[in-house]
């Protein structure tokens, strides 16, 4: 990444979205900062990725701001000025076919590319930096529509990158993963904040994997940002029972402060049903 913008951030001001005139997001606030991960939690329906949304500019709030670091709004950026500093990797994307792992990856360097003029001095090494971050490197002149889901899953992660920005969101990256490829892309994430002093921002279905990963979480409910904060604080029993509409249990690990999430259904006791696994990851 660059060297530059080392205190670069995100955030949303009491940020109101709706769609055709109906409100789904209610004065709403959330920070992304330099080196930190924060993930967007709750049921279907939320608000999660509406939200991420606006924070990529990619929908205009009713009411409140979108502000970088500096204080300037995102809407008054231009396209491609805004892409210099954010970038979304959202849930779809199509597959081109019998394009090269790294055409697509170069496809991030958009922003820096106008018209007839090709020049982008900076771009080899950011492709580079890119690729080689992710792992994808190896598979350079594949064809993208060859590889499986986790690896094209890495190489949009590539693309993402590619672009150089210090904000980076992220839409479900581990949605229809297997459970090896979902622990590689939450540690790139967490490596990312950690060695590269990314701002991130990620919505997340699964409560333990945001737990394991990120520095603080944003838990909504219709709409509503019902608690933000570590995870051990915001993830309660009674917080999550009521968000979610089903009994919830909450558990922490002795030493690490790890915070397990369990959902109660009617068949759960004594059976080790639930969703209750741990995700191993690279200690932070």
């Amino acid at each position: 990444m660059r060297a530059d913008d080392s205190a670069a951030g995100l955030r949303g001001d009491r940020l109101t979205l709706g769609y055709h005139g109906t409100p789904v997001v209610h004065d709403a606030s959330i920070g992304l900062s330099a080196g930190a991960v924060t993930a967007l939690v709750g049921p279907n329906g939320s608000g999660k990725s509406t939200l991420l949304r606006a924070l990529a500019r990619l929908h205009k709030p009713v009411s409140g701001e979108v502000l970088l670091d500096d204080g300037v709004s995102a809407f008054a950026l231009s396209a491609k000025e805004f892409a210099r500093r954010v970038t979304l990797l959202s849930q779809h994307r199509p597959t081109p076919s019998g394009v090269t792992v790294r055409d697509v990856v170069g496809y991030g360097r958009h922003p820096y590319r106008g018209g007839w003029r090709r020049d982008d001095p900076d771009g080899q090494r950011a492709i580079s930096w890119a690729m080689t971050v992710t792992g994808v490197e190896p598979m350079a002149e594949r064809a993208v529509d060859e590889l499986s889901g986790g690896e094209l899953q890495r190489v949009w992660l590539a693309t993402s990158l590619a672009q150089d920005t210090r904000v980076l969101l992220l839409d479900e990256p581990t949605t229809f993963l297997d459970l090896r490829y979902q622990v590689e892309i939450l540690d790139l994430v967490r490596d990312l904040a950690d060695e590269h002093s990314v701002a991130i921002g990620v919505v997340l279905h699964d409560l333990n994997q945001a737990a394991a990963v990120a520095d603080r979480v944003v838990l909504l409910h219709r709409g509503v940002v019902l608690a933000a904060g570590e995870p051990a604080d915001v993830f309660t029993p009674e917080r999550l029972t009521a968000a979610y509409g089903i009994p919830v249990e909450v558990t922490t690990e002795p030493g690490t402060g790890l915070v397990t999430t369990r959902p109660v259904g009617r068949h759960s006791s004594g059976r080790g049903a639930g969703s209750s696994s741990t995700m191993q990851m690279t200690p932070r």
